[in-house]
């Protein structure tokens, strides 16, 4: 270090880069990529999560005494998906929808038959075990069910016409006539909170199956039937199907608000439990990041959190993104594209490591000698 050089205490605080790299290791490679350029500053790497892929690891990190429950679920199209729900020492359970019913777990998109009946059975396990409360991360679906699968799981009858149970997924609520609720489990003692990220709501060009679905594999032309068939679902619970984020993970929020459960920020939620904001208020500089940054990211995304954080502590904050594709001005000083570092979006997830430490390295010499 040079003389009259101050050493910075620098916040790694990234979520992860989806399908390339998780919290950890990316909270890890930036920083190895910023110390090889400032050795001197005072790394501190606090890797987080939003409610999305990823969320259970975030909290057992963060959280002492956190216990992994094992659980093996049907997966979004019925293959066995060995997951595990999180027994936290208040007696809390946190049960993640992207490790039971996630995109990540199917060889290939099935969007009108890819359902959340194991999310939903592992939310059962963890109230079979006595859990008072529950926090349900939801993020990464493979479905578009409007939470279908996990009523069906808690105990409701979703019928046709002639009384028959209808099948699993988006494709199947086009037969459904009637909900019997009667066997529906109740809420545990003191509530279900659930964790999202998006604003959207069920229905409409916003919502679920217009917004979401074609990242789940629905083509333009499949669109259409599959916002008929969430409607019909709205059509017979009893939930808001505009409100703010009942849209979340292909609408299973929408049914877990018709089971009675509330909505937060999972990034907010998280961040808490993980003591960001006191970590924010200490550093010198903060560095986020996320597999994409764009208009979402400005509200309910974890990039958004750190960023209004960092301002209100008056600390300066930096992205790092698979994919930048909305403007930052506003949000951070500086910010580092991986596509761009690696030349296209497939190198720079071949390769993250290599990639998000060059990220690390480049914000780092930004940053003013004294």
């Amino acid at each position: 270090m040079t003389a009259g050089e101050r050493a910075l205490r620098v916040l790694v605080a990234p979520d992860s880069f989806k399908g390339s790299a998780g919290a950890a290791e990316a909270a890890r490679w930036l920083a190895e990529g910023w110390a090889a350029v400032r050795r001197h500053d005072e790394m501190r790497e606090l890797p987080l999560a939003d409610g999305g892929e990823g969320t259970l690891d975030t909290v057992a990190a963060v959280v002492p005494g956190a216990r992994r429950m094992p659980v093996t679920v049907p997966g979004p199209h019925g293959s066995p998906a060995h997951a595990y729900w999180l027994l936290l020492p208040d007696g809390t359970g946190v049960v993640e929808l992207a490790s039971t019913s996630g995109l990540t777990l199917l060889d290939r998109p099935r969007p009108a038959t890819a359902h959340t009946l194991g999310f939903g059975r592992a939310i059962a396990a963890a109230l079979d075990a006595g859990v008072p409360r529950l926090l349900l991360a939801l993020g990464g679906s493979a479905s578009t069910d409007g939470g279908a699968g996990v009523l069906t799981a808690l105990g409701a009858r979703l019928l046709d016409e002639a009384g028959n149970p209808v099948p699993q997924g988006n494709r199947g609520l086009a037969q459904l006539r009637t909900i019997d609720c009667t066997g529906l489990r109740p809420l545990p003692r003191a509530g279900v909170t659930v964790l999202s990220d998006v604003t959207n709501p069920l229905l409409g060009p916003t919502g679920a199956a217009a917004v979401f679905g074609p990242q789940k594999g629905f083509s333009p032309v499949d669109l259409p039937a599959a916002e008929r068939n969430l409607r019909r679902l709205a059509d017979r619970l009893d939930a808001d199907a505009a409100a703010p984020g009942a849209g979340a993970a292909g609408g299973t929020a929408f049914g877990l608000l018709a089971w009675g459960a509330q909505l937060a920020w999972g990034s907010e939620f998280v961040g808490a439990l993980a003591g960001l904001p006191a970590a924010v208020a200490g550093a010198d500089v903060v560095v986020t990041g996320e597999g994409r940054f764009d208009t979402q990211s400005r509200s309910g995304k974890l990039a958004g959190h750190v960023s209004a954080l960092a301002a209100a502590a008056r600390v300066p904050a930096l992205v790092v993104a698979g994919r930048i594709a909305a403007p930052i001005t506003g949000l951070f000083q500086a910010a580092e594209d991986l596509s761009e570092l690696a030349g296209d979006q497939a190198r720079a997830t071949a390769d993250p490591a290599r990639y998000l430490r060059r990220a690390g390295e480049r914000l780092a010499r930004r940053m003013p000698a004294h």
